[in-house]
């Protein structure tokens, strides 16, 4: 099957201009040692069941996972398995309001139980791993875009280096060496945890316990059972998944209803 030119949208040129974006960096990340992959409990029946928990109050926006990310996996300039999409928020609709001020939202592959880009591939390239991590196969990839098309989380994009689909791995080549993913490893905030949700003992498992009720997943009507977690994530943009401005309608400090947010 002969694979398709992508167009603008299902490739890396409309991320292009957030690279240019990036303030220079100065990188003191991974001077710390980090802990090790906790050992695995008998939960299920797969050895691990890797999952992630962003922690949205302690990211303060400095992209070091986007770019440890770029450099790790080697991507095309403009290419990004992970960012940090950034909304401007604003307090009225009135004309010529000015954005009150910015919403963080850290995004990536959500490697989901019920991942719907695994059943629309028509040549099984995209496929989950016994241990939760759903890959893409180049090999096999025709380029047919449908698995962009049906995530929910825009986070998958033809890679116009190899012409087929790519996305985040968790960085599975580093976790079977026993490494964090490179966007763990370099979060200056300690936003992101990664872990084995099947250790009960695992820092993301006792983060699960110690906020449950506040755990919140992105595009929770989709059904596909994301493993990506977070704390802080406001109601309001659990359905925002491409950096676009918002309107932030304020929630009253009782706790009354609010009207929402919507794109501006």
């Amino acid at each position: 099957m002969k694979k398709t030119d992508p167009g603008a949208m299902l490739t890396c040129s409309s991320r292009r201009t957030f690279i240019r974006e990036l303030s220079v960096l100065t990188f003191a990340l991974a001077t710390a040692p980090l802990p090790a992959l906790g050992a695995p409990s008998t939960i299920s029946s797969a050895k691990n069941t890797w999952a992630m928990l962003v922690d949205i109050r302690r990211c303060i926006g400095c992209q070091a996972c986007t770019i440890s990310c770029f450099q790790e996996n080697a991507m095309p300039e403009g290419c990004f398995r992970t960012l940090v999409a950034a909304y401007s928020i604003r307090l009225s609709e009135q004309p010529g309001m000015q954005p009150a001020g910015t919403y963080l939202l850290p995004r990536l592959c959500n490697h989901c139980d019920k991942p719907a880009c695994v059943s629309v591939c028509p040549t099984g390239a995209t496929f989950k791993r016994e241990d939760g991590i759903v890959v893409v196969n180049n090999r096999r990839c025709v380029g047919c875009a449908y698995c962009i098309q049906a995530c929910p989380y825009d986070a998958r994009f033809i890679n116009p280096a190899t012409n087929t689909t790519d996305k985040c791995t968790f960085c599975v080549h580093r976790i079977q060496a026993g490494l964090l993913p490179a966007c763990v490893e370099t979060c200056v905030g300690g936003a992101r945890i990664f872990g084995d949700a099947n250790d009960q003992n695992s820092q993301l498992r006792q983060k699960l316990r110690q906020y449950q009720g506040q755990i919140r997943v992105l595009q929770p009507q989709m059904n596909t059972t994301p493993n990506v977690y977070y704390i802080g994530l406001d109601e309001r943009f659990q359905g925002k998944v491409e950096g676009m401005p918002a309107l932030w309608s304020p929630q009253r400090s009782e706790g009354a209803s609010h009207t929402g947010m919507k794109g501006a």
